[in-house]
């Protein structure tokens, strides 16, 4: 590590005064009041979210920027920064919209919202893998429509989870909290992660490694995505691996977007190799392709894996948290590290 990283990395002198904290979206109310209590808060009460220009503005004249996944905080906003902007305190653990390398030669802070959401988005992502297989979204359309006649021995036969092979992509916080409500479902777990995870947790969580994506790809019943969205892993799921997907297979996507070529899993289902998928996420949200929408069997929601009441001001607290600790002029203990050297 430089010199100039150490720097990018070292708390501050502690402010004589209360910081000037600009927040991009509306929080809870819990927060917000906190907020205005500690802070120089200028707050967006109107949840309108901030255009570039307006952020840029905003980041003349603060502290701290707490920011949004719904805000794009690339070099050349980082660069038009005013001077005193020290620290980003993100709301929420994805920090994919945030140029870190920026923040860093700018001497920025950049902290996140860890573990907050976990059990919340596993709870949901549970939904998915549930509701999918047993066709929830077609019989609950089916009740709306007036169409329905009554039980009958042959109708609405989804599939049994019991014994299916369950596919965890990314076995971080959320995937291994996943695959512990899973079990309760009688779901094998296969998991594959950029690490392996010790064996103590695998048996753990009773799951077994799969070496390759493809591997798991082709093997599981349900696919579900925990992994971060990267360079990397952007459009993981292409074609060729939806391609090599099981027949009748499904996949539920509560992570980000951009993971999945979301045409190619269009094509997949309306051809009738996938059964299904539960989406939470999308490429370009606020739209959602209407091929989606229209499919019988596709659970489509409004990116809600973290829209708990509980989560949301949890989340907002560690924002105050963090931010406080600065000020003091300590190191945020969700301070994200830049990896720079």
């Amino acid at each position: 590590m430089t010199d100039h990283d150490h720097a990018s990395d070292r708390p501050q002198k502690r402010l004589d005064r209360k910081p000037r904290v600009t927040v991009t979206r509306h929080l809870a109310a819990a927060v917000e009041t906190r907020m205005s209590d500690l802070f120089e808060a200028n707050l967006n009460l109107t949840d309108e979210p901030m255009s570039r220009d307006a952020i840029v503005a905003a980041m003349q004249d603060c502290d701290v920027l707490v920011p949004t996944v719904t805000d794009r905080i690339d070099a050349s906003v980082i660069e038009a920064a005013g001077p005193d902007l020290r620290l980003i305190a993100n709301f929420g653990a994805g920090t994919e919209h945030l140029d870190l390398k920026a923040a860093a030669a700018r001497k920025i802070i950049v902290t996140n919202t860890p573990g907050v959401f976990t059990d919340d988005t596993a709870d949901l992502t549970m939904a998915g893998i549930i509701g999918v297989p047993r066709r929830v979204r077609e019989g609950v359309e089916l009740i709306r429509s007036g169409k329905w006649t009554g039980w009958a021995p042959t109708a609405m036969l989804g599939r049994k989870l019991g014994g299916k092979y369950l596919g965890i992509l990314g076995m971080g916080r959320i995937g291994q909290a996943v695959a512990h409500r899973a079990r309760a479902f009688g779901l094998e777990i296969l998991y594959h992660n950029r690490k392996r995870l010790p064996e103590a947790v695998e048996r753990m969580f009773g799951a077994t490694w799969v070496e390759s994506i493809d591997e798991l790809v082709a093997q599981a019943d349900i696919l579900t995505l925990h992994c971060p969205a990267t360079p990397e892993t952007r459009g993981i799921i292409d074609a060729r691996r939806i391609g090599l997907m099981k027949e009748g297979a499904s996949l539920i996507n509560t992570a980000r977007g951009d993971l999945v070529d979301y045409e190619a899993l269009i094509a997949a289902l309306e051809a009738g190799h996938l059964a299904g998928a539960g989406l939470d996420v999308y490429p370009d949200e606020p739209n959602v392709d209407p091929r989606l929408i229209r499919h019988p069997n596709v659970m489509t929601l409004p990116h809600i894996g973290s829209a708990t009441r509980e989560g949301r001001e949890d989340s907002g607290m560690k924002v105050i948290a963090n931010i406080r600790m600065w000020a003091d002029g300590h190191r945020p203990p969700d301070q994200v590290l830049t990896g720079l050297r």
